[in-house]
């Protein structure tokens, strides 16, 4: 009996402590981020496996459980996977949902739909908007779509950390401070992942580049880059002959000779619009399927598009 009455006293002596908020993300980059700002108090699930594309991923059952189970999702925007609203509103109704373009200070820019782009005027300056495009509109409709990528660019990273914090301490107050100070650490790890980058990209700032899948717009303009044209439009909409030849047309002008491609990209269309022309190509993949899920996955990403850039040198 006294056995007894002891264990009961030591378990009520024993603090209690929250269990930390259920978490689902989207994309690796925002899981990295949301593990950053976790680290020591929980970790958040991930709803699209790295690999698969955010634009059109298929819901598997244990995806669906996470949703229920999930208290707030955080994701990048309907923006880049507009398929989620439907499977949020009937699964997770009762999550509260945190969209990152959508945040006051996300720095957002147009999406561009030509084959061939004009070099970025500033260079990397920018300061951030207001969650919508704060940029240039040569368009005779309103705003602009919203480039979805935007994760690319690190500073973003950084705006996004303390608000991620902000939103788990509302629903875990009590690990409120944890939340703050990983959230500091994470932005000094990201700035380090900037400062590497960017002495890593010296010797490229003058290179003229095609990519496959125009996905980097937010990395040129935080590093000062200079790409020449997307080949696809999107991973759904392959090139046109007239696209190609307007390619062409610009690699032969800026005697191009770097191409970035994607691990699931057919390099045959690479070769078809540099054909005649040295080609050096990098694999470069702004999901960063290959790098480990975790809290370093982010920083890790933005070296790993700064490494390939400077392979194709």
């Amino acid at each position: 009996m006294r056995s007894l009455l002891a264990v009961a006293l030591a378990s009520v002596a024993l603090p209690a402590w929250a269990e930390p908020p259920r978490v689902v993300t989207d994309i690796a980059a925002v899981h990295s981020l949301v593990s950053r700002v976790m680290k020591g108090v929980g970790e958040p699930e991930l709803l699209i496996p790295a690999g698969a594309s955010p634009h059109f991923y298929a819901l598997k059952p244990s995806d669906a459980g996470k949703l229920r189970d999930a208290q707030i999702v955080i994701k990048i925007g309907p923006q880049l996977s507009p398929w989620m609203d439907r499977p949020l509103t009937s699964l997770a109704q009762g999550a509260k949902r945190l969209h990152l373009l959508e945040q006051p200070g996300t720095i957002t820019l147009a999406a561009r739909t030509g084959a061939t782009f004009e070099p970025h005027r500033d260079h990397g300056d920018h300061h951030p908007g207001t969650g919508e495009d704060d940029h240039d509109h040569d368009h005779d409709h309103g705003h602009a779509a919203i480039d979805p990528h935007a994760w690319l660019d690190p500073e973003n990273g950084k705006i996004w950390l303390p608000l991620i914090a902000r939103a788990l301490s509302d629903l875990d107050p009590e690990h409120a401070a944890d939340y703050s100070a990983n959230a500091t650490a994470g932005t000094a790890e990201i700035d380090r992942a900037m400062a590497d980058t960017r002495a890593a990209l010296a010797s490229v700032q003058d290179l003229h580049f095609i990519v496959f899948h125009d996905a980097y717009q937010y990395f040129e303009h935080r590093f000062g880059l200079n790409a020449a044209g997307a080949i696809a439009l999107s991973h759904a909409s392959p090139p046109g002959p007239a696209r190609i030849s307007e390619l062409r047309e610009r690699v032969e002008a800026l005697d191009v000779t770097c191409a970035l491609t994607e691990p699931q990209f057919d390099l045959d269309l690479v070769r078809t619009v540099f054909d005649g022309h040295d080609l050096k190509t990098a694999v470069v993949d702004p999901a960063g399927s290959a790098i480990p899920l975790g809290p370093d996955m982010y920083p890790e990403l933005i070296r790993s598009v700064g490494a390939a850039l400077t392979s194709c040198n």
